[in-house]
């Protein structure tokens, strides 16, 4: 039996070595050349680094995780504590930690414990056909390839989506703009081992520590779309957004490098039915593309490839094996599309009175309320 693998990201990837498991030959096509990843890193969430255990790739979670302990919110311009706690009843909880990482590095060692067989670069899909025995993936070169069956995890922009729903879907801006990148950790910013988030006005400013004395860090300002800034621009943009913000957030953006720092307008998709089509199968952001403002984006394609694994565990017809994938993930990844949507919208000011009112809640915030709504959704992985 072989399966296309549409994408080497980290659904592709993850999909790979799942049904690597149930001894499945895959062949991986990515449409760059050369990996250059949208975002400078995620969080992994422990329901994400569990699905990496299961896949046998927990090592990179050991390798690339920052020591992220504790959890804390500042307010934007005094700088002053709202709320400061430890991570860890989180991870007596649900029993694992979280794990953030260089998005590239991530990816890199992914592609690196699968080795350079069967993965293919530069190739862009441009259609898809299936009959009753196989699929067919031809790409913008005009070459082609054949297999039993199809994973399709070839992210937001997916072309393989309107082959599988049979109609166009649209991207949802959902109303801000997020700057991202890496720093050399610095006390003057926040502590090394501290998920440090500044807010105020719909806005926020974000540290996590990863591996190798770095923060990821991200700059949240809610703008309507189409602005014309880009790198050249940022410092003296984010300058701007920030003025009057506290020491901290100044220093950060002094620190960054325009070079590597990404511009993001923030979207997502509405939640759509089915995920598959036949032989063929839509995975990760090509499924459920979501706002990273609940950090699993990442962890749900991960989840989405346990369960994959899983299905193909019992040796039913093709169509069977990924019509129980389908079925067993469409709601929770609509879930967490909207559950990512409705924290959005709090967060960055949608409704300014709900926005304040947060506000308020993490100033007598004593962790227990976060820590267990992260845990919720955690614990509704599948393993």
């Amino acid at each position: 039996m072989k399966a296309l693998i549409i994408g080497a990201g980290i659904g592709g990837m993850s999909a790979a070595a799942a049904l690597k498991q149930q001894g499945i030959e895959c062949e991986i096509f990515e449409a760059v050349k050369d990996i250059k990843p949208v975002g400078a890193a995620i969080s992994i969430w422990p329901n994400g680094v569990k699905c990496m255990n299961h896949l046998g790739m927990g090592s990179i979670m050991d390798q690339l995780g920052g020591p992220m302990h504790f959890m804390s919110y500042q307010e934007g311009v005094s700088g002053n504590t709202m709320t400061q706690f430890s991570l860890l009843p989180l991870v007596e909880q649900v029993g694992e930690r979280p794990c953030p990482v260089s998005r590239a590095d991530m990816q890199r060692l992914m592609i690196e414990w699968w080795g350079d067989a069967n993965i293919h670069f530069g190739k862009r899909l441009a259609s898809v056909t299936q009959d009753q025995s196989s699929v067919t993936a031809t790409f913008t070169d005009g070459s082609s390839a054949s297999g039993d069956f199809m994973i399709a995890a070839d992210g937001t922009h997916s072309v393989a989506r309107e082959y599988v729903l049979g109609y166009p879907t649209e991207r949802r801006y959902a109303g801000y703009v997020n700057w991202n990148g890496l720093v050399d950790v610095d006390s003057a910013i926040a502590p090394a081992n501290q998920w440090t988030t500044f807010v105020g006005d719909g806005k926020r400013v974000s540290v996590m520590p990863i591996a190798n004395n770095r923060f990821y860090f991200f700059f949240d300002v809610p703008l309507p779309a189409g602005l014309a800034e880009d790198r050249s621009t940022v410092k003296a943009d984010l300058k701007r957004y920030f003025s009057g913000w506290c020491q901290p957030v100044q220093t950060l953006i002094d620190a960054i490098e325009p070079t590597s720092t990404n511009r993001i307008e923030i979207h997502d998709i509405e939640p759509f039915s089915p995920l598959v089509n036949g032989r063929v199968a839509l995975l990760g952001d090509a499924g459920h593309s979501t706002t990273p403002d609940i950090g699993q984006g990442a962890c749900a394609a991960l989840e989405d490839a346990v369960v994959l694994g899983q299905c193909f565990a019992y040796r039913l017809s093709i169509e069977e094996m990924l019509h129980n994938y389908g079925q067993q993930r469409i709601e929770r990844v609509k879930d967490l599309v909207l559950k990512a949507r409705k924290r959005c919208d709090i967060t960055h000011g949608k409704e300014l009175a709900l926005t304040h009112a947060w506000y308020e809640e993490l100033r007598s915030e004593t962790g227990e309320n976060i820590i267990q709504g992260l845990a919720t959704t955690i614990l509704g992985a599948p393993i």
